[in-house]
């Protein structure tokens, strides 16, 4: 799920990054909006992050689309954006890798303000070879249920 925004802003296989990558992200304030999201949301959150992983190292854009919701937007992107940048970074690239990890998730109304640090690579279609993609730390996505799945929503202040 937040893969797709990860590598189109910049744009979800969870996997702990380096020891102080860890580390930094355990500090996050503790004047965090809203309240601790119960265990119950963090772990529906996570299948779905899992989810678009999967999705997403497959390149399957309108499986990583069906996790976007249509009202989305943060700033200028909206899902139609997304879907542009995701067929540009699957038409330049053979394989994708993802790695997310939630760093914390907060419930803000019935909304879940989800932060989280990834990286992103691709091999490179005519040149071969990994590359940085993209890489984020304690960035700020947003998650609301529609028709009982998660989807994201973005930050439409």
């Amino acid at each position: 799920m937040f893969v797709v925004v990860a590598v189109v802003a910049s744009l979800s296989v969870p996997a702990a990054l380096a020891a102080d990558d860890r580390a930094s992200a355990s500090s996050l304030p503790d004047t965090l909006p809203g309240t601790p999201a119960p265990l119950e949301i963090v772990a529906e959150i996570q299948h779905t992050v899992d989810d678009a992983v999967a999705r997403f190292r497959a390149m399957d854009e309108a499986g990583l689309l069906a996790l976007v919701s249509d009202e989305y937007r943060t700033g200028s992107l909206t899902k139609a954006g997304i879907a542009e940048q995701l067929r540009v970074v699957f038409s330049l690239h053979d394989q994708v890798r993802a790695r997310v990890r939630i760093d914390a998730v907060r419930m803000v109304g019935d909304l879940a303000w989800v932060y989280s640090s990834g990286e992103v690579t691709g091999r490179l279609r005519l040149v071969g070879g990994s590359t940085p993609v993209a890489s984020w730390t304690r960035e700020l996505e947003i998650a609301r249920r529609e028709n009982g799945r998660w989807r994201l929503f973005g930050y439409q202040r």
